[in-house]
């Protein structure tokens, strides 16, 4: 989440009379996050999440991220689900973007998580895989194997701008990924960005799972790897969290199963997130417009996880 467009007060306060959910009282940017322009609204009855879908997102892509909420939330999962104005429609324009309300969820976000609530992760996790069964929306990955060599061919150029010798080790690593990628997996709807700002929690329970902008069809033990990248490492992907990583495959193994052909493939899987998220970071480094409110994010970050899961065994990230 972020705020790219900027909206007044009154055009918030007026695009709020398409609804039945009060007036409103106070709105917020968020900065947290790097895809959309996202508002916490408080109303004189609730408090919403206001987006506004910037770029990266395609308009297109909405009612499967709309569909998809409404079918895991109609099967118990905690995640928040677009509301409809009084005319049934749940997309809108604001401010010359396309624009949703959405419900808030409380609960907050951990940065250093315990084992246990690693473990709650996995579970709900494990969960979400397990509605999205029957789900039967489909949606392209744009950030996958061969996302990822587009990244890379387009502003490879710049990489060792970031740090020396980038630019080879990306390529060196897409080999890899190349020979490597394990796409006869069991393929389905994963959420392909669960980082622990997108889960929210109270204590060790897990509260909500939002943020499905990544949402899409593929590798479905990769959606744990992301997972795995995401939680079990200082923030900084210098230390991996041993304790971490056996809760969270334990949990999500509790909860939907995990094969050992998906556990022998796990750090082809892992090395393939870390991969994913260094180039989308190193993306955004490069292209975040000056003086948006945007937290960017290091992408060393991740090629310091990448060269961990490069050397690491499938018992270690798994604790099996």
């Amino acid at each position: 989440m972020a705020v790219y467009t900027h909206v007044p007060a009154e055009d918030m306060a007026d695009f709020l009379t398409r609804y039945d959910v009060g007036e409103l009282l106070s709105a917020k940017g968020i900065a947290e996050g790097v895809e959309n322009s996202n508002y916490l609204l408080e109303t004189t009855s609730d408090r919403f999440i206001l987006t506004l879908y910037e770029k990266r997102v395609n308009e297109a892509d909405l009612p499967f991220f709309m569909d998809l909420l409404d079918h895991l939330a109609g099967r118990g999962c905690k995640v928040p689900r677009f509301i409809a104005d009084r005319e049934g429609n749940q997309l809108q324009q604001l401010a010359g973007r396309p624009a949703c309300l959405i419900e808030f969820l409380t609960g907050i976000s951990v940065t250093e998580p315990t084992p246990a609530q690693s473990h709650a992760a996995g579970c709900a996790l494990g969960g979400l895989h397990a509605a999205a069964a029957d789900f039967s929306g489909r949606r392209a990955n744009a950030l996958d194997l061969a996302g990822w060599h587009d990244l890379a061919d387009k502003y490879g150029a710049h990489f060792d701008d970031i740090a020396p010798g980038l630019a080879r080790r990306v390529a060196e690593e897409l080999a890899y990924m190349d020979a490597h990628w394990p796409t006869a997996l069991p393929h389905a709807v994963i959420h392909a960005d669960l980082f622990p700002d997108n889960v929210l929690m109270h204590g060790d329970d897990v509260t909500g799972l939002i943020d499905f902008y990544f949402s899409c069809t593929d590798v479905r033990a990769y959606d744990l790897a992301v997972t795995h990248a995401a939680w079990c490492f200082d923030v900084d992907g210098n230390n991996y969290h041993a304790d971490r990583g056996a809760a969270l495959v334990k949990g999500y193994d509790e909860a939907f199963g995990l094969s050992e052909e998906e556990r022998q493939a796990f750090p082809t899987l892992c090395r393939g997130a870390a991969l994913r998220f260094m180039l989308t970071r190193a993306y955004d480094w490069i292209n975040t417009p000056p003086g948006a409110l945007v937290t960017r994010k290091d992408p060393l970050a991740f090629l310091r996880r990448l060269d961990f899961y490069a050397n690491a065994k499938s018992g270690e990230l798994t604790g099996a």
